[in-house]
């Protein structure tokens, strides 16, 4: 059986889930950093410099996610490519360990993430990529994995979001062929998903809203923005998500 317990991840998924898409969006300089991605939550309760070196499975796979969420926070530029390509390391072996359950592809997908923005075009795609497989790999195993549902939604809108050009160039020359089945429908099937499985993750609902938003389904935004906005706080840094929701709720027209 799959280890993955949706409320026990709450803390892992997080702003980082998001995160894992920026290698895409990013691709060729066409991207940047939006304001939900620069969120600054609590640190996670257990530092990684002060856990055991993990082996078990379960071990790498949460020591993988604490060093990503240490990641998020760390000013220092080495430091926190260190921490990344840590937590890479650590969700591989958990992947090795044991292929056949979600949460360790969902975690070695938040980490190819977040090591891919410091990486060059070429890389990215590779990079994108492979988010794609191992969070496509977590849904085989667990169909209903929000954090797997979550990525796979905002993979496909970060592809869409690039421009014609930065995408046939990523197709045609950066061996990211795979960009081509991206396609908004997909986008708003997965975070639908999401939404049903965990209608109380404010995260869910507000980046539906924004696809919905980005697709000009104008209507269907609002909702989804004020559903967002009456969600309870479920997550570390969902007060700052209710902003942003809030933000861009009073500038959809």
């Amino acid at each position: 059986m799959p280890t993955y317990i949706a409320r026990l991840s709450t803390a892992r998924f997080r702003c980082s889930v998001h995160l894992v898409l920026l290698a895409s969006a990013s691709l060729l300089g066409a991207g940047s950093l939006l304001p939900w991605h620069r969120v600054a939550a609590q640190m996670p309760a257990a530092r990684l410099s002060v856990m055991a070196e993990p082996n078990t499975y379960a071990e790498l796979w949460q020591a993988a996610a604490t060093a990503v969420d240490e990641g998020e926070f760390e000013r220092n530029e080495s430091v926190r490519t260190a921490l990344y390509a840590k937590a890479t390391a650590y969700a591989r072996r958990a992947v090795a360990l044991n292929p056949g359950d979600a949460e360790g592809h969902f975690q070695l997908s938040r980490a190819l993430g977040r090591t891919a923005l410091a990486l060059g075009p070429r890389e990215r795609v590779k990079y994108g990529i492979e988010v794609r497989e191992h969070a496509l790999s977590a849904l085989k195993v667990a169909p209903k994995h929000p954090g797997a549902l979550h990525v796979m939604g905002v993979w496909n809108a970060e592809i869409m979001r690039l421009n014609g050009l930065s995408r046939a160039v990523a197709k045609a020359f950066l061996g990211g062929q795979v960009f081509g089945t991206a396609s908004w429908s997909e986008a708003v099937r997965y975070l639908e998903l999401a939404v049903q499985i965990e209608p109380e993750r404010l995260v869910h609902r507000l980046d539906l809203a924004r696809i919905y938003r980005d697709m000009g389904r104008t209507d269907e935004a609002r909702g989804a923005y004020k559903a967002a906005l009456a969600s309870e706080n479920a997550d570390a840094n969902d007060a700052v998500y209710r902003q942003h929701a809030g933000e861009e709720l009073r500038r959809l027209k």
